[in-house]
């Protein structure tokens, strides 16, 4: 269940997401946040700005969670973010040892949203993060956001 909590932390990751596409990226950000609260890092997309295809915002905080934490943290840790993690992203979310996620919008809606725009077809699949790391607790999406996060989206097709 999505608390009134964790929908602040996922309001952040739309504010970083909104300064990713002001800065020329694609909308994404993340928060990682403590156990008890304490955001700990946030970052946002950077795939256009770093000329790096991997530098997402989920993969940043993946390993800044392995140089700063603990493992004990690491599990006990929340990444909220305003999407669903891509398969790569995934992965080192679950190699890193992390524990919760909790997103704004799924990979299908960003598929639908994708196609329905006139944006490229991605990559990769857009498999759900449970399919990538099955012992993960996920939680999404987040309805009360979902319509802020499509639109910043649909600008970034419209640009």
């Amino acid at each position: 269940m999505i608390t009134e909590s964790d929908l602040a932390h996922l309001r952040h990751c739309v504010e970083l997401a909104a300064e990713a596409l002001a800065d020329g990226d694609n909308p994404f950000g993340s928060v990682l946040v403590a156990a008890d609260g304490t955001v700990l890092a946030a970052d946002r997309n950077r795939e256009t700005s770093a000329d790096d295809p991997m530098a997402h915002p989920e993969i940043a905080l993946a390993r800044w969670a392995a140089a700063h934490l603990s493992p004990a943290e690491r599990v006990r840790a929340t990444v909220y973010t305003s999407g669903e993690h891509c398969p790569m992203c995934a992965a080192a979310h679950a190699w890193a040892g992390l524990g919760r996620i909790v997103y704004v919008a799924s990979s299908a809606q960003f598929t639908e949203w994708s196609t329905a725009f006139g944006g490229p077809a991605s990559p990769v699949a857009a498999l759900p993060i449970q399919q990538v790391a099955p012992g993960i607790p996920v939680e999404g999406p987040a309805p009360e956001l979902t319509e802020a996060i499509r639109e910043l989206h649909r600008r970034r097709f419209a640009a």
